[in-house]
Order: C-alpha cells, then structure tokens, then sequence
C-alpha cells in the first residue's frame, strides 16, 4: 500500500532512520490480539508482512472490524496522545511480522527534536483522520438505515 498513512511516504529517509533505531522485530500467530480498547497504549507497530484487523467494541455483538491494516502501516495512533489509551481493538488475521516501538521512546525523541516530533505528528495525524473517515464509514454501512451513508 501506497499512501500518506505509511511510514516511507509520511517521513523523511532521516526521520525513518532515526524511528528505525528504536525498532525491535516481532510476529504475532493469527488469532492474537494486540491491543483492547480502554487499555493502556504503550508501543505501536509497523506492518512488515501480514494483515491486522482493527475493530470497536459494541455492547452486545461482536467487535465491528473497521480496517484492515498491511504492509507498511501504522498500527496504532493512541500512544502520541494522553491519557495514551487505546480507541480501538486490533487482531492479526494472519501471521504478522511487524516491527515495535516503545512509545515513551518515540515520544522523547519527538520531545528532544522538534523537526522530528513535528513530521511524527502529521504523520500520527494523518493516520488518525483516515481512520476516523474508515470508521464512519464501517459504521454507516453496518448501522445506518439503507441508502443514508452516502457522503456529500
């Protein structure tokens, strides 16, 4: 995937060098879970190989899968922001390889290099809006009455 919304397209070759320093490799079996929502929001993830669902809590059914996330996106946003608890759940629907990242490291380096913390913000922000507009959409689609999702 190719986007605004992915780590090679939102940051410099010197800003990814510097996150990248911090990363750690991890894999996750399908099935797992990565987060819940409510939950403290302590590292996020960057897709290698693999699909995450994200999904929302709803009372009395199933978690809404709202996005599915591959290769080179960001998995999570909660950790730039206080009180840094997670908004939404994410599952991985297959095996995933990802690479980790210790939030209150990333926040830190964004703290002691303003140029850094600020392309990390857009990034982060950039993220955020898409899956808002991803959200409300699932939600229109699952929720609304036929024929009332439409954007205008």
């Amino acid at each position: 995937m190719t986007s605004a919304t992915t780590m090679t397209t939102a940051l410099s070759a010197e800003y990814r060098d510097r996150l990248m320093h911090l990363a750690r490799e991890v894999s996750f079996d399908a099935g797992t879970r990565l987060f819940e929502e409510g939950r403290r929001a302590d590292h996020f993830w960057i897709i290698r190989t693999g699909t995450i669902a994200l999904d929302l809590h709803v009372p009395g059914r199933r978690p809404a899968v709202i996005e599915s996330l591959g290769h080179g996106e960001l998995i999570g946003w909660s950790w730039h922001f206080p009180p840094y608890l997670w908004h939404l759940g994410a599952e991985a629907m297959s095996p995933v390889r990802a690479w980790e990242f210790d939030a209150e490291s990333v926040r830190v380096l964004c703290a002691e290099d303003p140029g850094f913390g600020r392309a990390v913000a857009v990034w982060v922000g950039q993220v955020v809006a898409q899956r808002l507009h991803a959200s409300r959409i699932r939600l229109l689609d699952l929720y609304a009455p036929y024929g009332s999702g439409g954007l205008t």
